[in-house]
């Protein structure tokens, strides 16, 4: 089995959950969930079915999504703290600079760390206005994640993780400069980076034969969610000013008005890519899961049974 989560005997922050890094290189393959705080009782309910379902797979972690401008704050650390408590699992934090001054994300990251979670993704975040608009940095806040970075390693033993654009940050000047900025990511202390999702296999590979050629060396996990909806992607990718490749939507689109085959395309597609990137060595796989367990775990199954 390629995919499997490392042994718990790995080393651990001061106090807190094993470190992310550690995990990611102790083990064959890294392989990893991502939930966001939901909005109501019965999405809580959701949610915790789906970290049960797939805390069977043994994760090397699982993420919490923290929302612009800390409107899921509350519920983030709530989160976090639970999964810590409850489960087995790994949990790693979200964190922007959203609507945040230093003084405020300093609470946040002590809050993190009183409920013992040391593993914090450190994201600059989408303007305040919404993706595509100007930044506006809040009064004493923060303009760039490299500066968010080195806040969360200056205040604990925080294993940090920072975003990775396969096909370069939408403000960047071009790809050669946003590897760039992954290298000033890791030399401000993050020790892992997570790529936003995307669809094909090659714009990974060229990520990271950019970063590598700058001197990036820290693990890179590309970022995999299964189309399970086309619209409901292709909504998502427009905010984040991106396009579904149209190989890609024709493959899914042929299958218009049967949603039980438009996911079982979107699943055998996410499973071809998670199978090509683990063929020529990405270290392992972060999952988008919408809070739901099942297309997951299918692209897993099938991952398992060919992979052995």
């Amino acid at each position: 089995m390629l995919l499997r989560m490392t042994p718990a005997t790995s080393s651990s922050p001061a106090g807190g959950s094993p470190s992310v890094s550690d995990l990611i290189a102790a083990g064959e393959r890294s392989i990893s969930f991502e939930f966001f705080p939901p909005k109501d009782e019965a999405g809580e309910r959701q949610l915790w079915t789906a970290l049960r379902e797939l805390e069977a797979l043994r994760p090397t972690f699982v993420s919490v999504t923290y929302g612009a401008g800390g409107s899921t704050r509350d519920r983030t650390i709530r989160l976090t703290e639970g999964i810590a408590a409850q489960t087995t699992l790994t949990p790693m934090a979200h964190l922007t600079c959203v609507g945040h001054s230093r003084d405020e994300l300093r609470s946040v990251i002590g809050s993190y760390a009183g409920a013992g979670v040391r593993n914090v993704l450190a994201l600059r975040g989408d303007p305040p206005g919404g993706p595509g608009t100007a930044w506006t940095a809040t009064p004493d806040g923060l303009t760039y994640a490299t500066e968010l970075i080195e806040l969360v390693t200056s205040l604990g033993d925080f294993c940090v993780g920072a975003a990775a654009f396969p096909q370069g940050h939408r403000e960047a000047e071009s790809v050669e400069q946003d590897a760039w900025v992954m290298k000033a990511k890791q030399d401000a202390g993050a020790e892992f980076a997570i790529t936003e999702l995307f669809f094909r296999v090659q714009d990974y590979f060229a990520l990271r034969d950019r970063c590598a050629a700058v001197g990036v060396d820290i693990p890179v996990l590309p970022g995999i969610m299964p189309i399970t909806s086309l619209p409901q992607i292709l909504r998502m990718t427009e905010l984040s000013g991106r396009e579904v490749p149209s190989e890609v939507v024709d493959r899914v689109s042929r299958y218009d008005g049967d949603p039980a085959a438009v996911r079982a395309e979107g699943i055998a597609i996410a499973t071809e890519m998670c199978d090509a990137l683990l063929a020529d060595g990405a270290p392992g796989l972060h999952f988008y899961t919408l809070n739901r367990s099942k297309a997951t775990r299918q692209i897993y199954s099938g991952l398992s049974s060919t992979v052995g």
